[in-house]
Formats: structure tokens, C-alpha cells, sequence
């Protein structure tokens, strides 16, 4: 099967689907997207994914076009239409197309637009062997807790990661650590896993939620609080989680090693505890 995606009502090929120049996504970049993980075509956490979608497109004052019930039954049809059991679900909507002008436009439908992709995960080596980061000043906006599409500043930030060779750039406020360019960041002292607070200043994660779950079940114990670098870079472990990275350790930033450059003891029981709930849950709705 070619690609099929679905575009303002109608599922079609990817080569057909065309939105206009004047929309405001495009203009603007106004507009929300969300992503979803699918294992074995079982949509992970996907009410939990829809929640946080329209909790971003009220933040935007945007009109949802869907229930939660209409959005599932679309992302199912969509899931079934593609070639591959694991796959990436993208969700974006934007304000719809009008003449150029800051202000909200009246009367105007929102563009709706949905596309899977194959579900890329780490590689064994990555797994194995841990992954290096580089840290940057946070440069992005005060309300990083909507999902906009709107990402110019992560993709600079993400870029200087690319150029670096490594996986991902680990950004500071004022010297506290927020979050990943694209991920959530974990860091372990003395057993304990440290976690930044779901603020305006951090997307709250699905997988970091699930982190959190799975030390909680396991009686690891937790501490959110806002964390200095010199406290992060000083850590026992560092760990990187997405939708896409899953759980991975972080075992040099800034061309330093964390602690003996190597994937530390916790790190293999958090992976080995979220592997099994993959095969045992999310392969099974």
C-alpha cells in the first residue's frame, strides 16, 4: 500500500494531499500537533496522548474539530491503512486559511491533517552502549508545555546536536534544567531519580509519566524538583526518554562522561522494567 493520510475529512495519498499557502499554519506556524507510538497497531496511551493534544489547542484558544471518540476511531482507520505494525501517528491541526493577519480570523474552519510514519527506536547499539548529548541555553518560549507546531527554536537547538555528533541537546533555564530539545531528561543521585515539575517550562511527557510509574511500582524513589546543572552533570546517571527514544543513557554530556561513562544499574532495570511493559501492555492495547 502507498502512504495514506487523512486531510480535512478524507483519507488519500500522501502525493495528494495540498493545503494552501494562506494557511495559518503555514504563515504562522499556528497551529498544535501531537505524536503518538503504535506497537503491534495498538495505539500507546491514546487517550491520554488526545488529552494532551486538546489541552494544547485550548492553551491556542483553537477549536478542537473532534471528541476524543471521533479523533480515536480516525487515528484506528489510519493505523489499519499503513503497511507497518509499529508505527509514528502525527496529528495537526492549525487556525485554517484566511488573508494574512495576526489576529484571529472569523468564520474560518481549522485545517486537520494526520499521518503515520514507521516507528524508529533505538538501535541495540545505542541501548547498550549509551548515547551522547551537549547542553544549550533554553532559548524557546515561556509556554513550552503546549505542543505547538511552531518548533523553529527546537530545531536550531536539535541541530546543535546533529553538528556535535550526538543524539539530543539538553537545554537549561537559568541554569535549571528543563527538558530535551525533543525529550524529557531523568538524572539519578544515590538511587534516587531526580525529575524536573511539569511547568510551562516542559511538555509533559507520555513516557515520562510511565518513567515515573514504573519507579513508583518498583518502589525506586522519585524526587521532582528544579535541578541545577551542576547537580546534572554531577550525576550517578543520566537518562533521555521520547515516544521515539523510549529510555536511553545518557553517558557523556558536553564531551564529559557521566560518572564512568557507561549505561549505569538503574538505567538497566528502568529499561528492562519498560521493555516488559511494552511486550506485556502496549503490544496489547
Amino acid at each position: 500500500m502507498s502512504q495514506t493520510v487523512y486531510l480535512n475529512g478524507e483519507f488519500l495519498p500522501l502525493h495528494q494531499a495540498q493545503v494552501s499557502v494562506l494557511d495559518r499554519g503555514f504563515i504562522f506556524g499556528d497551529g498544535a500537533y501531537e505524536i503518538i507510538p503504535v506497537y503491534s497497531r495498538h495505539a500507546f496511551r491514546l487517550q491520554q496522548h488526545l488529552q494532551r493534544f486538546a489541552a494544547s489547542l485550548t492553551a491556542l484558544r483553537l477549536s478542537n474539530p473532534y471528541s476524543n471518540a471521533q479523533w480515536a476511531a480516525l487515528v484506528q482507520t489510519l493505523i489499519a491503512r499503513q503497511d507497518e505494525a509499529d508505527q509514528s501517528i502525527y496529528l495537526h491541526v492549525t487556525r485554517g486559511v484566511a488573508p494574512r493577519d495576526h489576529a484571529f480570523p472569523a468564520g474560518v474552519s481549522p485545517t486537520v491533517f494526520m499521518m503515520s510514519n514507521p516507528l524508529i527506536t533505538p538501535s541495540a547499539a545505542q541501548i547498550s552502549q549509551g548515547v551522547s548529548c551537549i547542553s544549550a541555553s533554553d532559548i524557546r518560549w515561556d509556554r513550552c508545555d503546549i505542543k505547538a507546531i511552531a518548533l523553529l527554536a527546537n530545531v536550531l537547538l536539535r541541530q546543535q546536536a546533529v553538528d556535535a555528533g550526538a543524539v539530543e541537546t539538553i537545554l537549561f533555564r537559568d541554569d535549571i534544567l528543563t527538558e530535551g530539545a525533543a525529550s524529557n531528561i531523568f538524572a539519578v543521585r544515590n538511587g534516587v531519580i531526580l525529575a524536573p515539575p511539569k511547568d510551562q517550562h516542559m511538555l509533559p511527557g507520555i513516557t515520562y509519566d510511565l518513567v515515573l510509574e514504573l519507579a513508583a511500582q518498583h518502589s525506586v524513589p522519585v524526587e521532582i524538583g528544579y535541578f541545577a546543572s551542576s547537580v546534572i552533570r554531577s550525576a550517578d546517571e543520566l537518562w533521555i526518554t521520547s515516544s521515539t527514544k523510549e529510555v536511553l543513557a545518557i553517558v557523556t554530556l558536553d564531551g564529559q562522561p557521566i560518572a564512568n561513562g557507561q549505561p549505569g544499574p538503574l538505567f538497566k532495570r528502568m529499561l528492562g522494567w519498560y521493555q516488559d511493559y511494552k511486550q506485556q501492555v502496549m503490544r496489547h492495547g
